[in-house]
């Protein structure tokens, strides 16, 4: 054996500060020179406005005087503040939850479907206009005339078919009419009709334009008979002239008019008004009211007030869950085509329908997929700011407020209280950290695997 050679090459000397290398072989002080700008920029744009918030948050209107907790306490005990906080909290449970699934109901249903793509891509479009233009665009679905806004028309043309709609809804006679008041808005003759004797029903209160477009000029009834024959028209001559309870040329029937006889609070005989207004009732009307019923003149339905006090926030997450479900729709899309087929076709061999299928392979292997759709939107809704601002109309700004918008009107204004603002937006950030937590932690997690 020979012995160990001493006195072996000499150790390496120490490298010089700020030249020793780090794992990924980048030297330190190369590594910080590259991070430094941006450090700044995130100092400048993140750490410092955080830092300044929690500090103005503690001082009172003017930034004079130390206020303490005072701020936070109006947070939860000013009406408005408290309406925008429980308007969150719907806002983080319903619209993330909303467009999360309809993403995932969508991304499955196309997935063997020829045109998905095509599909996929109408979905996924609103993401490219911005919320600006969404908020312009769903200001004016939700208009609450039907000749304007998309969705009330469509309600009342689905309501219209299922419930006739009145054709005269503000139709009325006049004191000298042959008509009074019989309550619940409907009218009647003042004198019971007999048979034979024409009976006159004129009414005021139509414009011209609103009549029925196959009106016809009013005809005069002709006495005699064993029937009760009469009119209903428009006792308006347009331009003037014309005397009332007169059938003059160049008024119209009022076609469709409901005429009943009623006797002892008994409907006994109906009829309708023919084009040019005349109508005729069996001898069994003969010593009867003649009453025009209710139905006649009710109030054309109008819709939904959806940008009411109580549909103002369902409606704005709506036109939320329009823009964002083709970005969920996209992400789980992404995460199913990375499923691993096998697993879905052993179910189905093993017997499992469609929906089992679903319901105990799918959604559980795209668990982690969908835990970051709905993270991300959790996220973005607790920034919500311009729908609720546009769709909103300044009437029920205060039912449909939400902290960012009430950040916004704290902080601007005439009447703006930077102290009160600046502890709502210490309130969003701590809303926002548990969140962000969560996805950092889920994200380690995945890491680890």
């Amino acid at each position: 054996m020979t012995a160990p050679a001493t006195g072996g090459a000499a150790a390496t000397p120490p490298a010089p500060p700020g030249s020793r290398k780090g794992v990924t072989g980048t030297r330190g002080l190369v590594a910080a020179g590259f991070l430094l700008p941006a450090l700044v920029l995130l100092g400048a744009l993140v750490v410092y406005p955080i830092g300044y918030s929690v500090y103005r948050s503690f001082f009172d209107r003017a930034g004079s005087a130390f206020a303490g907790l005072d701020n936070y306490v109006e947070i939860f005990t000013d009406d408005t503040i408290l309406t925008a906080v429980r308007n969150n909290a719907v806002w983080v449970v319903v619209a993330p939850t909303v467009a999360t699934a309809l993403g995932l109901i969508f991304a499955v249903l196309t997935e063997r479907v020829r045109w998905g793509t095509a599909f996929k891509l109408i979905v996924f479009m609103p993401m490219a206009i911005s919320m600006l233009a969404a908020g312009i665009i769903f200001r004016l679905v939700y208009e609450q005339d039907p000749d304007r806004g998309v969705a009330n028309a469509v309600w009342v043309g689905v309501h219209d078919t299922f419930a006739e709609a009145s054709t005269y809804p503000k139709a009325r006679p006049l004191p000298v009419h042959p008509l009074r008041s019989a309550g619940g808005g409907a009218f009647e003759t003042k004198e019971p009709v007999r048979a034979g004797t024409p009976v006159l029903l004129p009414l005021i209160g139509v414009a011209p334009r609103d009549m029925p477009p196959d009106a016809e000029p009013a005809k005069a009834p002709r006495p005699g008979g064993d029937t009760v024959s009469g009119t209903a028209w428009l006792d308006f001559t347009r331009g003037g002239g014309g005397a009332p309870n007169t059938v003059d040329a160049r008024e119209l029937g009022l076609k469709g008019l409901k005429v009943e006889a009623v006797r002892d609070g008994r409907v006994v005989a109906t009829a309708s008004a023919a084009a040019d207004g005349t109508f005729t009732l069996p001898r069994a009307a003969d010593g009867a009211l003649l009453r025009l019923p209710e139905s006649n003149f009710r109030e054309q339905y109008n819709g939904v007030d959806w940008l009411g006090p109580s549909l103002v926030t369902p409606a704005v997450i709506g036109s939320y869950v329009w823009m964002w479900a083709g970005f969920a729709m996209v992400l789980i899309a992404a995460g199913l085509a990375a499923l691993p087929r096998e697993l879905l076709e052993a179910a189905r061999v093993d017997g499992a329908n469609e929906w089992q299928v679903f319901r105990r392979v799918t959604v559980p292997l795209l668990a982690p997929v969908l835990a970051v759709v709905l993270v991300t939107l959790m996220i973005n809704v607790l920034k919500i700011f311009d729908l609720v601002f546009i769709i909103a109309p300044g009437s029920v700004q205060d039912d449909a407020n939400v902290l960012a918008l009430q950040l916004y009107r704290s902080s601007f204004g005439t009447d703006a209280h930077l102290g009160v603002g600046s502890a709502i937006s210490v309130l969003l950030l701590l809303l926002v950290i548990p969140v962000m937590f969560f996805n950092i932690r889920r994200i380690r997690k995945e890491s680890r695997r």
